[in-house]
C-alpha cells in the first residue's frame, strides 16, 4: 500500500471542498487573482472551481497516474501563488480557497499545499489503490483510514483558516 494514500485523499477531498466553495462564491478568490495581476473575474473562478471538484473526486475514484499528475500541478501552483502573494506583500485578506471562511494567506498555507503536491507526487510513484479502494474494502482498517482523513481534512481546514485569521486579528505585541 502507497503511503501516500492518506494524504492524497485529504489533498482531493480539500481540493473538492475548495471547488465548491469557489463555484458557489467566487468573490474572495477573483479578487486574490486580480491582486496578482493576472486575468479572472467571477466566472473563470467558478470554472476553476468546478475543475477542482472535478479533478478532485477523480482523484478519490481511479487510480491513475495523470490525475495524480493533475493534482500535483494544482497544488504547486496554489502553493506559487501563496507564496508570490506573501512575498509581494499583496494586501489579499482571503485567498478565497473556501468561499466565505477568511483564509488569509500565510506561510502555513504554503506548507500545506506543498505537502499536498508532494503526497501527489507520490500517487504518481505507486498508483496500485486509490483511496476509495481503501475506504470501502478492508473492514476496520477501512473504518480507520476514513476516519483518519476525516481528521485530517478537519485538521486541515483548520490551520488553513481558524489559525491565520487568529494570528490577523490579534493585536501587535509592540
Amino acid at each position: 500500500m502507497n503511503p501516500a494514500l492518506g494524504p492524497f485523499a485529504i489533498a482531493a477531498l480539500l481540493l473538492m471542498i475548495g471547488g465548491i466553495a469557489k463555484a458557489v462564491r467566487p468573490g474572495d478568490t477573483a479578487v486574490a487573482v486580480e491582486a496578482m495581476g493576472l486575468p479572472g473575474g467571477d466566472t473563470a473562478v467558478r470554472l476553476g472551481g468546478c475543475v477542482e471538484v472535478v479533478l478532485g473526486l477523480a482523484a478519490l475514484i481511479t487510480v491513475d497516474v495523470p490525475i495524480a499528475v493533475l493534482v500535483a500541478i494544482s497544488y504547486a501552483a496554489f502553493c506559487g501563488f501563496v507564496s508570490i502573494a506573501l512575498a509581494r506583500r499583496l494586501p489579499i485578506a482571503s485567498c478565497g480557497c473556501f468561499g466565505r471562511t477568511d483564509t488569509p494567506p500565510s506561510w502555513l498555507h504554503v506548507g500545506i499545499t506543498a505537502g499536498a503536491c508532494v503526497a501527489a507526487i507520490g500517487m504518481t510513484l505507486d498508483a496500485t489503490d486509490s483511496p476509495i479502494d481503501l475506504a470501502t474494502g478492508h473492514g476496520a482498517s477501512s473504518a480507520a483510514y476514513v476516519v483518519l482523513v476525516v481528521a485530517g481534512v478537519l485538521t486541515s481546514f483548520a490551520l488553513l483558516t481558524v489559525i491565520p485569521r487568529s494570528r490577523s486579528s490579534s493585536p501587535s505585541m509592540a
